[in-house]
């Protein structure tokens, strides 16, 4: 139950071998040993040899670049790149920023909008609204890449939180990614995983 699920859906897109190491909210996950990886003392975080990342989006584009022949992301210096990053850190930034606030109650006041990355809430919404209308299907066109699961992943905790409206622009971008074998993998893992440590 955390964002370990998007790096899960991204190691198995990836076809990656790796090791899952399970950490308790408010135990293992703030012992010296976890901090010693990620001192924010969060989840996810990603160890490959002496490199560690934290952070879903920068995990996600680590391991596009660690297996191109996945084709996760688009070719560096492409025009599809930029659409890739401007897509990805939107996800990251201004969209998380914003139906998380909205989720707390603690949006900047309209008065403070220009203070905020995201300005404001139905901006961000307005902004993506108008990108998933032109997706070819895609976020960078005919090739599904790490910036269309991190964002589906975001969109999805939002609709289940209901911190994000479904709209129809939305709902017709994210149902057939939900669906892709990968991701339909990682949650059974996930839910798997689930299972064998709740109380």
């Amino acid at each position: 139950m955390s964002r370990g699920r998007t790096v899960r859906w991204m190691l198995e897109e990836c076809g990656a071998t790796y090791e899952t190491v399970v950490l308790d909210y408010g135990t293992s996950m703030k012992a010296d040993a976890y901090l010693a990886i990620n001192p924010m003392g969060k989840v996810p975080a990603l160890r490959h040899g002496d490199t560690v990342v934290t952070e879903q989006a920068a995990i996600c584009a680590y391991l596009a670049d660690l297996f191109p022949e996945k084709k996760l992301a688009p070719a560096p210096g492409s025009a599809a790149r930029g659409a890739y990053y401007r897509w990805l850190f939107f996800a990251a930034a201004p969209m998380e920023a914003a139906f998380m606030g909205k989720s707390l109650g603690l949006l900047a006041p309209p008065d403070k909008a220009t203070q905020v990355g995201y300005g404001s809430y139905d901006q961000v919404m307005d902004t993506l609204e108008i990108a998933l209308t032109q997706a070819r299907p895609y976020l960078c066109g005919d090739q599904f890449s790490a910036a269309d699961l991190y964002l589906v992943a975001a969109l999805a905790f939002g609709f289940r939180t209901g911190s994000i409206e479904k709209r129809p622009a939305f709902e017709r971008y994210v149902q057939p990614i939900l669906e892709r074998e990968a991701r339909v993998r990682a949650m059974a893992i996930d839910d798997e995983l689930m299972k064998t440590i709740a109380p």
